[in-house]
């Protein structure tokens, strides 16, 4: 249960990062990760050498996961978190001097940084946005006034220091270095990888919609001019039918009885004969 919510503590402490410039050199506060030297180089956002977060009263770098140290006299550089070589820091009016020592304070010069007694602005250190670093702890404070790294109590039967929550520093270093260093470049292909299969299966959605909608169009189409010709041919066939006309069906007329004249009235006895109803007179006779 406590491996629980220590991970989203852990996650939230990742986003109190910051980059420690000086305000004189306008340079930030770098560490090596092979040597363990403290450098003062161009300030870059990416860079996770140059994040710095507060650790309880400790300075510890995101790159190299150890914690500004004090070595020998004035040298600084960056050791093990919680163990006896590391330094706890006193911050105060952007100045940082090692907490419960009159050693200095910490100093930008010609070959990185070192103890020295000047409080000008070599001696004063702010993030990006030119806000005291001393602000920052005072948020982080703010907002976790139990600080994880820092907060030890002592098992005098076994005489190892453990957390607060039960974890020894090598778990928690652990933790720290997973949250941390985690790569989150798969999950954002992921994501563009799905959105694209996403868009595909789209489109292919789109286009087999249109061309369903267009045979079903054209099927309509079909099926309305074959019932508009049913009912054209059944019109037709409601009609009397009408015989054509032939030449060849023409009836015969009957030949004129000889001796017939036209304008001659000619009348059909019961015998059979056919004689003229008016018999023409000769121009003699009259």
């Amino acid at each position: 249960m406590k491996s629980f919510w220590i991970i989203p503590f852990l996650l939230l402490q990742d986003n109190e990062a910051f980059l420690m410039k000086n305000a004189k050199v306008k340079l930030c506060l770098q560490a090596s990760p092979m040597e363990g030297d403290v450098l003062l180089e161009d300030c870059d956002p990416e860079s996770d050498l140059q994040d710095w977060s507060w650790q309880g009263h400790s300075l510890m770098n995101h790159g190299t996961q150890s914690c500004l140290s004090v070595v020998g006299a004035d040298a600084v550089q960056t050791s093990l978190c919680g163990t006896a070589g590391s330094t706890s820091w006193d911050c105060s009016y952007s100045l940082l001097s090692p907490l419960g020592s009159s050693q200095g304070y910490l100093v930008a010069n010609k070959k990185g940084v070192a103890l020295g007694d000047v409080r000008g602005p070599k001696a004063q250190w702010q993030d990006v946005a030119d806000r005291s670093v001393c602000e920052e702890k005072a948020e982080q404070d703010r907002h976790f006034p139990a600080a994880l790294a820092s907060a030890q109590v002592y098992d005098h039967t076994a005489g190892n220091a453990t957390l607060v929550l039960g974890m020894d520093q090598e778990e928690l270093e652990e933790l720290l270095w997973f949250f941390r260093r985690e790569d989150p470049s798969m999950w954002n292909y992921s994501i563009l990888a799905l959105s694209f299969v996403a868009m595909i299966l789209g489109l292919l959605l789109l286009a087999i919609n249109i061309v369903r909608n267009r045979k079903r169009k054209l099927h309509v189409y079909r099926e309305a001019a074959q019932t508009t010709q049913q009912a054209e041919l059944g019109a037709k066939q409601a009609l009397v039918p009408v015989q054509e006309y032939s030449p060849a069906e023409t009836p015969k007329e009957e030949p004129e009885p000889q001796g017939q004249r036209s304008g001659d009235v000619m009348v059909q006895w019961k015998d059979g004969t056919v004689t003229s109803l008016y018999t023409e007179r000769s121009e003699d006779a009259i």
